[in-house]
């Protein structure tokens, strides 16, 4: 499925309206929302209404409406096995999100902090009636809530109607709808901060205080006017003409605010004279005189039907009928922005089902064919089935990465029909080492992005120097690059090219929109390596990465690189100190650019360095340099002009390099977890790409 929200994977345990609509909103423009059901499903399920053509109520329209384009897992939240399936699910996950009271998660064990320990990218959405109470306790905070409570404690019922003596609620949920498309908001706000720091979030929304936001109109009224507001009927307490008028076949609503749409009424009514009368020619004015501006419109309006007011005023004020469903069907703007959608029927040859449209329209990504709702629980089997996790050794599989981060890769995979795919991706990866996670680049324009997308495997192919035909022949448009090429299939059936120096299969896990690219991260099943000189790509040019000369050296080289080192001991982190006091990662000097240089440095100052791997490649947008960090273990006296500070303390306000400040940010969140964040980017410009380690 595409979309503008493809790559989000929702986990949607919510039932009825308020997360359902949330989380439609999110599928409806390609994200991923698999329904956590209970056995029984959810509740909308057997809501109604059902069409004659559906005598065993399989299919309400309740539900349809609010669960197209979704998937259903079933499981029992409350059983071991149940939890521990929905906790796997949440490895993977982007958001859930839950319309439960407080304390319910809780009670099964499955609180918000538990998930964020597996998934600390995870964002938490809790829509509740009265709120979380992580956000502020409310008195009423374990009451149920429905819509109608939503909108009657939070105002929407006090002016709504046509005096104090006649409350009326208002005809759709809004009570839920609203709250649920606030947290739709609140979602994507939390999953851009994720983005940013790496860390997801609880975000919390409360019906009653959605219906208060809702009703702002009725707060500034109360607190600028000292009043308590009633209800309005189809008019507004502070403009006239303004409302619901009557016609001869039904209503029609009119808005005048500016004076100027108040003179192009009254020429269309052939009272010109309206609008130089000083009782009406202003806003404050006609306000004054409301009852009498009312009539006066209402009188002129009655005497003609829809149609006819229609061509009189439509296009010169603010002006609609009154529609039904029937007018809303027959209506031509619905039929050209599309707003009655077709959701196909899972079985073959059913009439389709007619359900609201989602309104939103994006101009860069068109809106995603709807799919049909899932029959309950029609995806366990795919996602829950039992998977023998491989057992991958974390230090084997970072040694790896630290040798081939910097090489030229194919990725591979293979459509349905089994036809093997593949492109060069000129890229790095990052790497989670427990669980076993890796990340590569994929252009939208590449030809087979959307048969990666799609497959639930890929494998990555590290080429050796001698293998630049390979390269160019998979960066070319030609068809029958597997037949040009050996090649053998590995774990999964994943096509390996022969001769590669490292074989990644993965299962793909997520994927993330980025712009041009989608990050796809997979998690390793399977690898192989072999020791020898992987293929390079800089700035254009194929080169040779050597033992002794690795791409660090040949960038540093090239002037407008820094390599240093990320250096620790016993739980404290080596820092330069200059003597404004401000610090720095140790680097190599100038004269003795490289790792070489790095090491040569800190041996002459005493020191014993073990470098370990290659950490990271920030560029510093501030300077236009490349800083180049190798991670590793140092002993022997700290030296003058050094010194040795508690990872858990460190000084930011001292460090004094943007980059590195921001590097040491995420080494001190992420890295006792495994987590790695390599440069990734093409040959000539290039930036970090971070993954959480879970």
């Amino acid at each position: 499925m595409n979309g503008i929200l493809k790559g989000i994977r929702v986990l949607d345990l919510s039932r009825m309206l308020s997360g359902p609509y949330c989380t439609m909103m999110l599928a409806d423009h390609g994200a991923e929302v698999i329904k956590i059901e209970a056995p029984g499903g959810d509740t909308s399920r057997g809501n109604g209404p059902f069409r004659d053509d559906d005598p065993g109520h399989d299919w309400a329209g309740y539900f349809v409406s609010l669960n197209r384009s979704k998937k259903s897992v079933m499981l029992d939240l409350k059983s071991p096995q149940g939890k521990a399936a929905f906790r796997t699910l949440v490895r993977s996950a982007d958001v859930v999100v839950e319309n439960f009271r407080p304390g319910v998660m809780e009670r099964l064990d499955l609180a918000y902090e538990s998930l964020a320990e597996i998934n600390p990218r995870l964002v938490y959405a809790a829509i509740r009636g009265f709120g979380d109470p992580r956000s502020g306790a409310s008195p009423y905070g374990l009451w149920p809530s429905y819509d109608v409570v939503a909108q009657a404690m939070g105002g929407l019922i006090s002016i709504t109607g046509p005096d104090a003596r006649t409350p009326i609620k208002t005809g759709p949920g809004i009570g839920d709808i609203f709250a649920g498309m606030m947290m739709s908001f609140g979602i994507l706000a939390a999953l851009r901060a994720a983005e940013a720091t790496g860390r997801g979030q609880f975000v919390d929304v409360a019906m009653y205080d959605a219906m208060i936001s809702l009703c702002e109109r009725l707060i500034y009224q109360h607190d600028f006017q000292r009043t308590i507001p009633v209800p309005e009927g189809n008019g507004h307490p502070l403009l006239a003409p303004f409302g619901i008028f009557p016609a001869t076949d039904g209503h029609v609503a009119i808005g005048i605010v500016d004076d100027v749409f108040w003179r192009a009424l009254a020429g269309a009514m052939g009272r010109a004279d309206l609008a130089e009368d000083p009782r009406y020619a202003t806003r404050p004015a006609r306000l004054a005189h409301k009852n009498e501006v009312q009539t006066l419109v209402a009188d002129w309006t009655r005497q003609q039907d829809k149609a006819g007011l229609g061509r009189k005023l439509g296009g010169l004020v603010p002006f609609g009928p009154v529609n039904d469903a029937a007018g809303i069907f027959a209506d031509p703007h619905v039929a050209a922005r599309a707003m009655i959608a077709e959701i196909p029927h899972p079985d073959t040859g059913r009439r389709p089902w007619k359900v609201a449209a989602n309104p939103l329209r994006f101009g860069g990504a068109a809106t995603p064919t709807p799919t049909p709702p899932p029959r309950l629980g029609a995806q366990t089997e795919a996602w829950c089935r039992p998977r023998s996790e491989p057992k991958i050794d974390p230090y084997a599989l970072r040694n790896a990465f630290g040798a081939f981060a910097t090489g030229v890769t194919v990725l591979t995979t293979r459509q349905p029909d089994g036809t093997p795919r593949g492109f060069t991706a000129n890229s790095f990866a990052s790497v989670s080492l427990d669980p076993p996670l890796l990340l590569v680049c994929l252009a939208k324009s590449a030809h087979s992005c959307d048969t990666f997308m799609q497959s639930t495997h890929f494998a990555v192919n590290v080429l050796a120097e001698d293998q630049k035909g390979v390269s160019g022949l998979f960066a070319s448009r030609e068809a029958d690059k597997f037949a040009q090429c050996a090649w053998t299939p590995g774990a999964e059936q994943m096509p390996l090219i022969d001769g590669a120096l490292a074989h990644f299969v993965c299962s793909r896990e997520k994927s993330v929109d980025a712009g041009d690219h989608i990050v796809l991260i997979g998690r390793v099943i399977d690898f192989v390596t072999v020791d020898a000189n992987p293929l390079g790509y800089f700035k254009g040019n194929y080169f040779s990465i050597g033992l002794e000369n690795s791409l660090v050296d040949v960038v540093a080289a090239t002037g407008g690189t820094c390599v240093g080192g990320v250096l620790t001991h016993a739980g404290r982190i080596l820092l330069v100190e200059a003597a404004d006091g401000t610090l720095s990662l140790p680097a190599a000097p100038g004269k003795v650019p490289g790792l070489a240089g790095l090491r040569e440095m800190l041996v002459t100052r005493g020191l014993q360095p073990e470098l370990e791997f290659l950490y990271a490649v920030y560029e510093d947008r501030e300077t236009g340099i490349h800083r180049i960090y190798y991670h590793g273990q140092v002993n022997g006296p700290v030296p003058e002009g050094m010194v040795m500070i508690p990872l858990d303390i460190l000084p930011w306000d001292r460090i004094a390099i943007t980059a590195e400040r921001s590097m040491l940010h995420r080494y001190q969140q992420e890295f006792r977890h495994g987590a790695f964040s390599i440069y990734q980017g093409d040959e000539i410009s290039g930036k970090v790409r971070q993954i959480s380690g879970d």
